[in-house]
């Protein structure tokens, strides 16, 4: 399969939560760049199109997200501040 990311991903296993219209779920960040990340979830269904993810270890670190693809409990994400 064909790299077409720009930036390599670092593998991490990091809690974080998917904020979206006042609801909030847990997740575990596997993978992540500057432009995107790969996320694990309980229920992907729950998830919306477009969200917030938020670090739990620094709660600062905010990424406005789209989901650009879902395989079993993982997700990929596109960083739309950085398009």
């Amino acid at each position: 399969m064909e790299e077409k990311r720009k930036h390599p991903r670092t593998e991490v296993e990091e809690p974080a939560y998917v904020s979206s219209g006042g609801s909030v779920m847990r997740c575990v960040v596997r993978n992540i760049s500057p432009e995107g990340a790969a996320i694990d979830v309980e229920n992907p269904a729950f998830v919306p199109q477009r969200f917030q993810l938020v670090m739990a270890k620094d709660a600062r670190i905010v990424h406005e997200c789209r989901v650009a693809w879902i395989q079993k409990n993982r997700l990929g994400l596109t960083f739309l501040d950085q398009e």
